[in-house]
């Protein structure tokens, strides 16, 4: 492993995202082999490169002296939300086919909303993932 390749900043900040799983093997399966990750720690905690950010995986577990009221748990209701991880992708029927044939569940197919081109996905656990691609959106920023 190269240290690049590992969620430690040389200087300022880096942003990682944690996700509470229930079975870590499963969710590194889908974030390694669907995603296209690279699995810098397999387990303990779960650490995979993904593009230019990092997925943490993780039991959860009860409270610990540094956070001594938060029990940490993968979602139980899949209806509501109330954050969600967000890819942005250069090509989203590509990427939607790719990971759809590798057994990504999406929950309707990309949808045109101008600005964007999107749709969403669940991970293992049933955390929500949106597929977005910038299309009209670009036509706003200056070059």
């Amino acid at each position: 492993m190269k240290r690049d390749d590992f969620p430690a900043p040389r200087q300022g900040i880096l942003l990682t995202h944690f996700r509470t799983v229930e079975d870590v093997p499963r969710s590194r399966a889908f974030y390694a082999d669907i995603l296209g990750g690279q699995v810098v720690v397999p387990e303990n905690p779960c650490i995979i490169k993904l593009a230019n950010s990092w997925v943490i995986l993780n039991p959860g577990g009860g409270p610990t002296d540094d956070k001594p009221d938060v029990t940490l748990a993968p979602p139980t209701d899949l209806e509501r939300t109330d954050s969600f991880m967000n890819i942005r992708v250069a090509d989203i029927w590509a990427r939607y086919e790719e990971w759809r044939l590798k057994g990504a569940e999406f929950l309707t197919p990309p949808i045109d909303r101008g600005p964007e081109i999107r749709c969403y996905m669940r991970d293992p656990d049933g955390y929500l993932i949106e597929v977005g691609e910038a299309t009209g959106m670009l036509d706003m920023l200056e070059e």
